[in-house]
């Protein structure tokens, strides 16, 4: 077993260990690690594909998942928020009332 096969084995592990979290966790905290950790694995995986194939195109892909899950923590963290003040728990089944 070579080196990015065994790097592949791990992102393929953070990412379903990421998708097991979000689907069995309740907590919204909790999901959106989850939702990191599941981002991380893709960033592991672009990064040994880019490895293999001697390319940056993988490094600037990376940045640019970076940047996305930025925006998604600078704009989920304060609605987050906003919910909680308004109903007083973290748990997801309390906002299945919710309509927009």
């Amino acid at each position: 077993m070579d080196k990015s096969q065994l790097l592949l084995g791990l992102a393929v592990l953070l990412f379903s260990l990421g998708l097991l979290g979000v689907i069995v966790r309740r907590n919204m905290l909790v999901m959106l690690m989850c939702m990191e950790l599941m981002l991380n694995g893709v960033n592991l995986s672009l990064v040994t594909f880019a490895q293999q194939a001697n390319s940056t195109v993988g490094a600037v892909l990376v940045f640019l998942v970076f940047v996305v899950a930025t925006a998604e923590i600078a704009l989920a963290i304060p609605i987050v928020l906003l919910l909680v003040r308004n109903k007083r728990t973290l748990h997801v089944d309390a906002y299945d009332s919710l309509e927009g």
